[in-house]
């Protein structure tokens, strides 16, 4: 066989073998995701057209990320008790009429209780989702589930911002119609052509043995959230400040940053789902977990000892593109694997919360370290956060197959 033939086949093996359901779960994400358009533009419209100051928008966008960790509870906690499609469903759904009702809001604390109450509300969807990928998928194909629903969202983020600015230079007002109607209409398709499932039943026996009944008593569980949260503030970097790096320093204009920039998602889109194919079950999950935050961790190397150039800058975007690769679909499936069907909310909770901390802390760090150090002190450290998760990950996966040993003796 052929080279060109041998790709082609590679690529119909990755895609294969996913239920129906995963595939319209994963069409609704990329729905969703591609009517994002409110959020990349909120602080653009509050200091434009409502004249905020920068400060308050600053606060909105606190309350936006506040209503994440209280949304991610919430969807987390419901789950558990009516289930992750009634869940996902009515988070889309009402999340649509928030979005329209916030484009009728103009002052300050009008709009502050809004972007709390509609953060909580769409960001219940986040663990929830997570439930559903694993209650449609097999176990020996989850990992590729997840990387599926990953390509969804990152083709639905490159479709959504850039509508999102055309819509904006006509009408702000637009912004919030278009994302809103996208979340009826995701919302409204996944009532069509999803099963519905029931909400989990309480469990009749005790939990198999090196499980735990709450997520509270799973310790090595709680050590990979730290050790995961540690990891996405050192890999959130790259959406946050090293544009600004690349601004100031390499002195890129605005559209090569977007075209940089835009190597993540299209390799994410290219290359992902063939690699977890090839890889799935080849060594533990914490193992590939532990390479990707090292490839994350060359990538920041690469930026401290490298000269400031657009082909750096490339490589940059390449190496910690496949760091995330081999981090987030693998700590996906490793986190299914710690909890039971009747807690899995509890356990997805948790995972997005850590996720929604990283996102708050990632920014302010880099921008503080980054105001008194510079950005080359910035990104040895963060190189540092890389090496400290790796090792984490890597004890973890020793610590919990000494536990399987001594069960097992």
């Amino acid at each position: 066989m052929n080279p060109l033939k041998q790709t082609i086949r590679l690529y119909q093996n990755a895609y294969t073998g996913l239920s129906p359901a995963t595939w319209w779960l994963s069409l609704v994400l990329l729905i969703n995701r591609s009517g994002t358009m409110v959020i990349p533009f909120m602080t653009v419209y509050l200091t434009v057209n409502l004249h905020f100051t920068i400060a308050q928008a600053g606060l909105v966008m606190a309350c936006f990320g506040t209503g994440a960790i209280a949304g991610a509870l919430l969807g987390g906690w419901l789950s558990d008790r009516i289930g992750f499609y009634q869940v996902q469903f009515w988070s889309l759904f009402s999340n649509g009429i928030l979005f329209i009702l916030l484009g009728q809001v103009h002052t300050f604390p009008q709009i502050c209780a809004f972007v709390f109450i509609m953060s909580s509300v769409g960001d219940a969807f986040r663990p929830a989702n997570s439930i559903a990928i694993a209650a449609y998928s097999a176990p020996e194909n989850r990992t590729r589930s997840y990387s599926l629903n990953r390509l969804a969202v990152n083709l639905g983020w490159s479709v959504g911002p850039a509508l999102g600015g055309i819509l904006a230079s006509v009408s702000y007002q637009l912004l919030f119609w278009v994302d809103g109607c996208t979340c009826m209409l995701a919302a409204v398709l996944m009532r069509i052509f999803l099963p519905p499932v029931p909400a989990p039943a309480k469990p009749e026996k005790a939990a198999p043995t090196g499980q735990c009944e709450k997520v509270w008593q799973d310790d090595l569980y709680l050590w990979f959230l730290f050790f995961g949260m540690i990891n996405a503030i050192c890999l959130f970097q790259f959406s946050s400040i090293v544009p600004l790096y690349f601004k100031e320093v390499i002195h890129m204009p605005e559209w090569a940053i977007g075209l940089n920039m835009s190597i993540n998602g299209l390799l994410i889109v290219a290359v992902e789902m063939v690699m977890v194919y090839r890889l799935d079950g080849k060594l533990p999950n914490l193992v590939f977990v532990a390479r990707g935050a090292v490839m994350v961790c060359v990538s920041y190397l690469l930026l401290s000892l490298l000269p400031p150039i657009w082909a750096v800058a490339a490589i940059f975007m390449v190496v910690i593109t496949f760091g995330e690769m081999f981090c987030l679909p693998f700590m996906n499936s490793f986190w299914i694997s710690r909890s039971q069907e009747h807690n899995r909310g509890q356990y997805a909770a948790l995972y997005t919360i850590s996720y929604s901390l990283a996102n708050v802390i990632s920014p302010t760090s880099g921008a503080f370290v980054v105001q008194r150090l510079g950005f080359t002190s910035w990104w040895m450290i963060t190189a540092g956060g890389c090496i400290l998760s790796a090792a984490g990950f890597l004890w973890l996966q020793r610590k919990r197959v000494r536990s399987k040993q001594l069960v097992a003796a």
